[in-house]
């Protein structure tokens, strides 16, 4: 299954809102919001590298 565009912006913004949960975390101190921001960004990026990894697939198989 190739994943569609909006799957591919869907991914991109859960990484930014992780990312932002961590920057929140680090400046007010809060070190649970910090690591659920790395743990958010962490899982965006392993949905990204799925995207891309498919995206090969289709390329290569022209479907």
């Amino acid at each position: 299954m190739v994943m569609s565009i909006g799957d591919k912006i869907k991914h991109a913004a859960e990484e930014a809102v992780g990312k932002a949960k961590e920057v929140t975390g680090k400046v007010t101190g809060n070190e649970d919001l910090e690591a659920k921001g790395q743990a958010e960004q962490a899982a965006a990026d392993a949905k990204q590298a799925a995207d891309k990894v498919k995206d090969v697939a289709k390329d290569v198989t022209g479907q």
